[in-house]
């Protein structure tokens, strides 16, 4: 147990510094409410439409093939450490998973979900 007394110290200082901070600032800081800090925007141009615009299913569809296919990558760098002690039938597995993922970008493709024009 008191190999966690350590981190269990500095998550508490960190709880109590962020604390202390957001306390003073409150106490301290000035507070001046006004029209242009009530705007949903606070860049200095008036927006012209509402931010609660509806995005297009591309993005969302583009956004996860992204993420399925990055993690995907991310098994190849453990791999690529262990390459020479895995041998042959290492590679040759490596082999499968990278034309499985080959033929599951080929797909996306040629269903056009990767292009941006609607």
């Amino acid at each position: 147990m008191s190999e966690y007394v350590p981190i269990v110290a500095l998550l508490l200082i960190g709880v109590l510094l962020g604390v202390g901070l957001l306390g003073i600032s409150a106490l301290l800081g000035p507070n001046r409410p006004g029209g242009s800090k009530g705007a949903p925007y606070e860049c200095g141009l008036i927006p012209l439409t509402d931010a609660r615009n509806r995005f297009d299913v591309k993005f969302y569809l583009v956004a996860m093939l992204f993420i399925l296919f990055d993690i995907e990558v991310v098994f190849l760098y453990p791999w690529a450490v262990l390459y020479r002690r895995l041998g042959v039938l290492g590679f040759v597995e490596m082999l499968v998973f990278l034309s499985i993922l080959l033929v599951g970008f080929a797909y996306v493709w040629k269903k056009g979900a990767l292009e941006w024009e609607a």
